[in-house]
């Protein structure tokens, strides 16, 4: 099976293991990592699993093959149709940049947090900056635009975390950052992706002008346990 095919399961059992709370046919990142959960496959006995592991009322993420149908114990609280997007060949742009980029990490997180929530990303937490490389752009010290590394499977890294204040949108911020996080994954030997909401057009085409390519077609889901 290609390793992006199960991408939350397969990064949980592989490469970002240390950082998975496991039971039977479930497996989720850490809570204060990040929401994300996956199964071996989302059957009766994976969404069991899933709900024991997420304990009552408790929230979680997940990526699905096909929309989502109700299932017994959950309740869905929002999602959407999800592009699996891949750049097979990275492209090194040589001209430069004049942004300075800082590294992002511990000291960092109430900012990345604050911007997150601002402009919605996707689940981040506090501990999401653990996964991986996180680069900003600050503008008098405030943290305007950060990208980073988020999901981790054999030979692919995700790139994520893409966003801008909205008062410094349009001059660029976040190409220059991704360029930065796919050259660091790219220089490993490694494989950049990404997920974008299929709505989001502006966004891909970004993505397609830095040489990202639509993989497949996933469906976000946060679910609540219920009672």
């Amino acid at each position: 099976m290609h390793p992006l095919e199960n991408v939350i399961w397969t990064a949980l059992t592989t490469r970002q293991a240390p950082f998975a709370e496991s039971l039977g046919n479930a497996t989720r990142f850490q809570r204060e990592v990040t929401l994300l959960s996956g199964f071996d496959e989302p059957s009766p006995e994976g969404y069991h699993s899933l709900a024991t592991l997420t304990g009552p009322n408790g929230t979680t993420a997940v990526f699905l093959k096909s929309s989502y149908e109700p299932q017994p114990g959950w309740t869905w609280i929002a999602g959407a149709p999800l592009l699996q997007m891949v750049c097979e060949k990275f492209a090194a742009n040589t001209n430069g940049s004049t942004h300075e980029i800082v590294a992002l990490g511990a000291q960092d997180s109430p900012e990345m947090l604050e911007l997150t929530t601002l402009t919605k990303p996707g689940p981040f937490g506090p501990r999401t900056h653990e996964l991986g490389t996180y680069l900003g752009m600050r503008h008098d010290g405030k943290l305007i635009a950060m990208a980073g590394e988020r999901m981790k499977v054999p030979g692919h890294t995700e790139v994520s975390a893409v966003c801008t204040h909205p008062d410094h949108t349009g001059k660029g911020y976040a190409a220059v950052l991704m360029r930065e996080v796919m050259r660091q994954i790219a220089e490993r030997g490694e494989t950049p992706f990404l997920h974008v909401r299929q709505d989001n057009t502006r966004a891909i085409a970004l993505y397609e002008r830095l040489g990202f390519s639509k993989r497949k077609l996933l469906h976000f889901a946060v679910l609540r346990r219920s009672e």
